[in-house]
C-alpha cells in the first residue's frame, strides 16, 4: 500500500512539473494532480482536466515547444548562410585588393633596384622650324626616337616609314598614351632646319626633325650610344654616313625604356610600345 501511494505521488509531481514547464496554468495542474490521486482512475490516459484542457492539448503543446526548440537550435539558417556568404565575399575582395597593391609595390621596387640604363640624357637642339628644343620639352610624353640623315638612300626612309606606321597604330588606340616620333640628324653639315622640314613632311606631319651644331649632335648621339661615321666624299661632294640603325623608346620621365632594331616589324614595334605603356599606366594608377 505504501508503495502504491508513493508511486501515485511521484506520478502526480512529475505531471505537474512538465505541465509547468510547458506553460499550462496552475489551476489546470491542480486539477490533473487531483484527478491522478483519485483511486477510481487507475490509468493516466483516463484523466480528465477541467477548464477544457485535455491530453491532446498537452501533446500539441509538447510538439509546439519541441519544434520551436529545434528551430532555435538549427545549425544553419538562410539568414546565417547569407551573412556568411556576404562576409566571405568582402574578405575575398579585400584580400585580392591587398594582393594587387602588394604586387604593384614589388614591381616598383624591382624597377628601382634594377636601376635605369645609361642611355639618353639632356640635349639642346633646334627643330625643323628653327625653334630651340631640349629634352625637357618632351617630358610627360612617350617618345620614339631615330637617328639618321636626309641623304640616306634607302635604310633611313625604310626605318622612318616603319616607325611612323608603328606610332600610328599606337596612337589610334584610345586606351594607350600618345607617342611622339622624333628624327635627329647625324649629318648637321647638310641637314639644316629647312632641309629637315621638307624631309620629315614627306613621311608624317607629326614627325619632328631635330638638328644643331656638330658639337650638339655629337653629344646627343654619344648619350644614346649611337655610332656614326662620315664616309669619303665623291666628285659631287656627296657622301654617306654610316650609323647605328636603332629606334629608342623613352618614357614620360625621359628614361630609356626599350630599343627596336632593323629586324623588327612595325607590328612588333607597336606591340612592344603598347606593352610598356600598359605597364606604366598600371604602375602609376592611370
Amino acid at each position: 500500500m505504501l508503495g502504491l501511494q508513493f508511486g501515485r505521488s511521484m506520478l502526480r509531481r512529475t505531471t505537474v512539473f512538465y505541465l509547468r514547464q510547458f506553460s499550462v496554468c496552475s489551476e489546470c495542474s491542480r486539477c490533473i494532480s487531483k484527478e491522478l490521486s483519485s483511486p477510481s482512475n487507475r490509468m493516466l490516459m483516463r484523466a480528465k482536466v477541467s477548464h477544457k484542457v485535455s491530453w491532446s492539448v498537452i501533446r500539441r503543446t509538447l510538439a509546439s515547444q519541441s519544434k520551436k526548440s529545434q528551430e532555435r537550435k538549427g545549425p544553419v539558417t538562410w539568414k546565417s548562410l547569407l551573412i556568411t556568404l556576404g562576409l566571405g565575399g568582402v574578405l575575398l575582395a579585400g584580400f585580392k585588393f591587398a594582393q594587387k597593391q602588394k604586387e604593384l609595390e614589388l614591381e616598383k621596387e624591382r624597377n628601382r633596384s634594377l636601376g635605369k640604363a645609361a642611355i639618353g640624357g639632356p640635349f639642346s637642339l633646334v627643330d625643323h622650324d628653327g625653334n630651340p628644343k631640349s629634352n625637357e620639352d618632351y617630358l610627360g610624353k612617350w617618345v620614339l626616337l631615330y637617328f639618321g640623315f636626309t641623304h640616306c638612300p634607302d635604310i633611313c626612309p625604310d626605318e622612318l616609314e616603319k616607325m611612323i606606321a608603328a606610332v600610328k597604330k599606337v596612337n589610334a588606340s584610345p586606351n594607350l598614351m600618345e607617342v611622339v616620333p622624333l628624327f635627329i640628324t647625324i649629318d648637321p653639315e647638310r641637314d639644316t632646319p629647312a632641309v629637315i622640314k621638307d624631309y620629315v613632311n614627306e613621311f608624317f606631319e607629326g614627325l619632328i626633325g631635330l638638328t644643331g651644331t656638330t658639337k650638339q649632335v655629337n653629344e646627343v648621339a654619344k648619350s644614346f650610344r649611337v655610332y656614326h661615321s662620315q664616309g669619303p666624299k665623291d666628285d659631287d661632294n656627296d657622301y654617306i654616313v654610316d650609323h647605328t640603325i636603332i629606334m629608342y623608346l623613352m618614357s614620360p620621365e625621359g628614361d630609356f625604356m626599350d630599343y627596336y632594331g632593323q629586324n623588327k616589324t612595325d607590328e612588333e614595334i607597336a606591340g612592344g610600345i603598347a606593352s610598356h605603356i600598359r605597364k606604366y599606366k598600371k604602375l602609376n594608377g592611370l
